[in-house]
């Protein structure tokens, strides 16, 4: 099909193919997404030509993926920030993620967690230095916050697959069977059994899921959270971040991980794979007391 039919064409697949382009396109609104929004910085990170980056920014803009936010007059400079059309793609490459590291990368086995040593863990790992991009998730109680705590505070982010209150809509059929699911409840009681200690040394925890805010707060009532718990359902933070993730009954959920983060929102340290739920909560805490 050529690409004056693409246009003509009543297939979503090939509408979106006809702005998406070809793949350095998408590894645009990749590195976008993750908190490079400068050209020079995104010419420097993908290695493609000024004019070839130039020509699908201007693309991506046209088509109202992007926006260009002016930081400098003189001479004229610009962010390139994802619009709400723009975001809409997130979803799409956290799926194209999975599918990449699931069936090119591995096996084919569904799974929740990860071998040490991997590529997927050795790019979790490479997020020591990231900062936390500039994204609003939505809390348990319906307000929406930044990933990391304010004041200066240390923030721990745990990320989980799903915890469900009992007499819930729970995890589908099949769930137990899935490698490195179990322990979602424990690790949450542990990091609320351990919340003192981490107030003491200066850091907020925060758990991280993929589920919907009401589900969220049902769990957090239950189990009696002293903590808030954000819910990523955009896949804001998932995309930005490009962390792993693994699709089960038509939801993307997260691999268990936690991330240590510092006051200025710059991630110091990783845990994962995590096959201990509630002794990773424990050296999370000496993590704390180390820094």
């Amino acid at each position: 099909m050529k690409r004056a039919e693409l246009s003509e064409s009543d297939c979503g697949i090939a509408q979106a193919l006809g702005v998406i382009g070809d793949w350095w396109t998408f590894l645009v609104v990749r590195d976008i997404a993750g908190g490079i929004t400068r050209f020079d910085a995104l010419q420097r990170e993908l290695g493609v030509s000024r004019r070839a980056l130039a020509e699908r920014l201007a693309g991506l803009v046209e088509h109202g993926v992007l926006e260009r936010r002016p930081y400098s007059d003189r001479p004229p400079r610009h962010d390139y920030v994802l619009t709400p059309k723009g975001e809409g793609l997130l979803p799409a490459l956290v799926a194209l993620q999975d599918w990449g590291v699931r069936h090119v990368m591995g096996d084919g086995a569904l799974t929740a967690t990860s071998e040490d040593g991997s590529a997927e863990s050795r790019r979790v790992h490479e997020l020591v230095d990231r900062k936390i991009p500039d994204v609003l998730l939505e809390r348990h109680d319906g307000e929406p916050v930044a990933p990391n705590a304010p004041d200066g505070l240390w923030t721990v982010l745990f990320f989980f697959p799903g915890a469900f209150a009992p007499g819930t809509q729970g995890n589908p059929p099949g769930w137990t069977d899935i490698p490195g699911t179990q322990g979602c409840t424990l690790e949450a009681l542990t990091y609320a059994s351990r919340s003192a200690g981490f107030e003491a040394a200066g850091a907020t925890i925060r758990g991280v899921s993929t589920q919907r805010p009401d589900q969220l707060a049902a769990f957090a009532e239950y189990a009696k959270l002293p903590y808030p718990l954000l819910s990523d359902q955009d896949s804001r933070l998932a995309a930005g971040l490009l962390l792993p993730t693994f699709r089960v009954a038509g939801a993307d959920r997260f691999k268990r991980l936690s991330l240590l983060v510092d006051p200025d929102a710059i991630i110091r340290a990783v845990q994962f794979p995590i096959s201990d739920p509630a002794g990773s909560v424990d050296e999370m805490l000496a993590l704390v007391h180390s820094r």
